[in-house]
């Protein structure tokens, strides 16, 4: 490979550490991935960079980027590994967290119980101080009982403070006092305003992600600080970035003030990836499908752009900031197979994880995995994985398999390995509807863009089962979300509450605050040393119908003053679009002014892709793959991808190999590869 400089992108997962590796002068990638360390997720990056400055002979001076995706965050939440926190509140409010939204987390399922609050009852602590909702103040702030309660958080040995004051997000004047002078008498803690994690109404989703953003914060920012440290120790001078969940890139120190952003970072890269090489391929409109070692993300792209949310749940755990729309569920390669008391089989969500992983990897799992279902059955290779650098004990996985899931059932055990794939196929598809069918798209229109180290392994069968006839699999699938962290841009998102009535002089006034957060987004990319030229600001405002509890979002193409009449009509259009219907004769007002401060990453996607010289050359092997009880076991072409020539058809069934994933194509299905190196399977 040429020598030049080079972008590194690092995406850690339950299982495996994945790495994309870009040469800058030649637009060549190289992948690369290695066992994650659960306990300490930096270990796995500094090992691997090594291993990557060495295997491709690349001076540690030619890195001139590296950009990570993670979900170390989220773990933390789920896991419940975050440091004690304290919650400082208005007098009156100190059970906000426990009141909540007062909805079951399962309407039918007495069973089901939302997960405690984070902070303590006697953490949560309330001072004197009250605004109206103008931002107007009632009551100033009570330093001296501020004092006393910063004492009696401390004395329960708090490491983090969360600072929600009741309509904040108009007036951050006393949390910013608030947090000053926590600062001053409790040095060393990590303290956390809600004005400055999301200055947005509704009080208990406010304060929940406050105070997320606070019992990650002490850990997040430690590890950041370590993975850097680690980084430089090589010999490499640049900081990485951080992807959050929006699928865009923060810089060290911006990320430690936000932490919670960067929940479901790894995912959101790999849309962010998905939509860039689908849209470069000519599909537009794709629902991803990243099949890791511990879940399953899907997530919609309508005309090249990922479907946004403005908050989901994370453990149950309300966290109201934009991020990608990622439906996710407890399936994926690592995923446990097991038959209940009722004899019925079920696969996950429980999963045997990076260590001790499936049976097959010998590392001491003694549960059969779906990984290891694929390997009896041999559609992954039996032998070694990632290029024979990952022995795996088919015989061990066999008798697993035979144990725990045949012998209990009473059939044999290619049937039982088959079960376990079509039952995470179901789940799989299940997940696929819910974001497509149940929110109204066709899938005779969506391709299905198949990723992850599993997801190009199961996409035939899921495609299948889900009505979807085009499936798209990216070079190198499992180290997609890496890919994603270079193909992602800077970004950062800033908000202003409105809550008003849509009059001339509301929207001049909203205009007017647009034009200032266009000027602060503009000082941060600025700050995330992001060239002038290379910055673009999207604007947009969340308004509602009166009488409406929900808002939409319409996107602006600038702050114009006299252009209260078109946003109007665009958001008639939205609310016809989402609902079905507009109601001209409504009020509508203006909840919130949004904009996105971008920092155009340069995206190098050309269509290079030269393959090899034949189909026959390409054959690498040909072995007995099982395909169910109707087709049984068939002798199946074995494909190395890379050295597949482009444009030429592969029929179905056949097996593809490559370093980082395996593409199973059936009977009926046929696989073609183009010139930017993607498999495209129609049936």
């Amino acid at each position: 490979m040429a020598k030049g400089m080079y972008r590194i992108g690092v995406d850690v997962g339950g299982t495996f550490t994945d790495f994309t590796i870009e040469n800058v002068s030649s637009g060549d990638f190289l992948y690369f991935k290695l066992s994650s360390t659960p306990d300490d997720p930096s270990d796995a990056i500094v090992n691997g960079i090594s291993q990557i400055l060495e295997l491709f002979q690349i001076g540690a001076a030619e890195i001139s980027y590296i950009g990570h995706g993670t979900t170390v965050a989220t773990n933390m939440i789920i896991e419940r590994r975050g440091v004690p926190t304290g919650l400082i509140t208005t007098q009156g409010f100190r059970d906000v967290l426990a009141i909540g939204r007062q909805t079951r987390p399962a309407l039918y399922d007495v069973t089901v119980k939302r997960p405690p609050p984070l902070v303590e009852r006697y953490r949560r602590l309330e001072v004197a101080e009250r605004l109206n909702a103008k931002g107007e103040e009632l009551s100033p702030l009570d330093e001296a009982e501020l004092e006393r309660v910063l004492d009696q958080l401390a004395a329960t040995g708090v490491e983090a403070i969360a600072i929600s004051f009741l309509h904040a997000y108009k007036n951050a004047e006393h949390e910013v006092a608030a947090a000053r002078i926590a600062a001053r008498k409790l040095p060393g803690v990590y303290v956390s305003t809600s004005s400055s994690v999301l200055p947005e109404f509704r009080e208990f989703e406010r304060t929940s992600t406050t105070v997320l953003n606070a019992y990650v914060g002490p850990r997040m920012a430690a590890y950041f600080d370590r993975l850097k440290a680690k980084i430089a120790e090589r010999g490499i001078s640049v900081a990485p970035m951080i992807i959050h969940s929006n699928g865009g890139l923060l810089s060290i120190d911006s990320a430690k003030r936000l932490p919670v952003t960067t929940c479901l970072s790894g995912p959101a890269a790999g849309v962010i990836g998905a939509a860039v090489v689908g849209a470069a391929a000519g599909v537009r409109d794709l629902v991803t499908f990243d099949v890791g070692g511990t879940s399953t993300d899907v997530s919609l792209v309508v005309d090249g752009k990922p479907k946004l949310a403005s908050s989901r749940e994370v453990a149950g755990y309300p966290v109201r900031l934009p991020m990608i729309d990622i439906h996710v569920i407890g399936a994926g390669g690592g995923s446990i197979a097991q038959v209940d008391d009722a004899q019925a089989l079920k696969v996950g969500p429980r999963s045997a994880g990076a260590h001790p992983g499936p049976v097959a990897y010998g590392r001491g799992g003694d549960l059969p995995t779906l990984t290891d279902a694929n390997i009896c059955l041999n559609r992954l290779n039996p032998v070694a994985l990632l290029d024979g650098r990952m022995p795996v004990d088919r015989e061990a996985a066999w008798t697993s398999i035979e144990e725990k899931i045949a012998r209990p059932l009473g059939i044999s055990v290619e049937k039982a390995a088959y079960g376990v794939i079509q039952v995470a196929a179901a789940n799989m598809s299940r997940a696929i509807r819910a974001v497509t069918t149940e929110q109204g798209h066709d899938v005779g229109d969506i391709a299905l863009f198949a990723f992850g180290g599993a997801g190009p392994l199961h996409a035939s069968e899921v495609a299948r089962e889900s009505g979807i006839r085009r499936i798209l699999v990216p070079q190198e699938p499992g180290t997609m979300c890496a890919r994603g962290v270079l193909l992602s841009d800077v970004s950062l998102d800033f908000v202003r509450m409105q809550l008003t009535a849509a009059t001339q002089s509301s929207w001049e006034r909203a205009c007017a605050a647009l034009r200032e957060m266009a000027d602060e987004g503009d000082r941060w990319l600025a700050g995330e040393n992001v060239e002038p030229e290379l910055r673009r600001a999207e604007l947009a405002i969340d308004a509602h119908y009166a009488g409406q509890s929900h808002e939409l979002r319409v996107p602006l193409e600038a702050a114009d003053p006299s252009g209260l009449d078109d946003f109007l009509a665009r958001f008639g259009n939205a609310h016809e679009a989402a609902f079905g219907y507009q109601n001209a004769g409504q009020p509508v007002f203006l909840v919130s002014c949004r904009l996105r401060a971008v920092g155009v990453v340069p995206k190098q996607l050309e269509p290079s892709h030269k393959g090899g010289s034949s189909l026959a050359a390409a054959e690498t092997d040909v072995r007995s793959v099982y395909y169910g009880p109707e087709e049984g076991w068939l002798q199946t072409p074995i494909f190395r991808r890379s050295a597949l020539p482009v444009g030429t058809n592969v029929v179905g069934p056949c097996v593809i190999e490559e370093m980082s994933s395996t593409t199973v194509v059936l009977r009926g299905q046929t696989a073609t590869i183009d010139a930017y190196g993607n498999i495209i399977i129609t049936s």
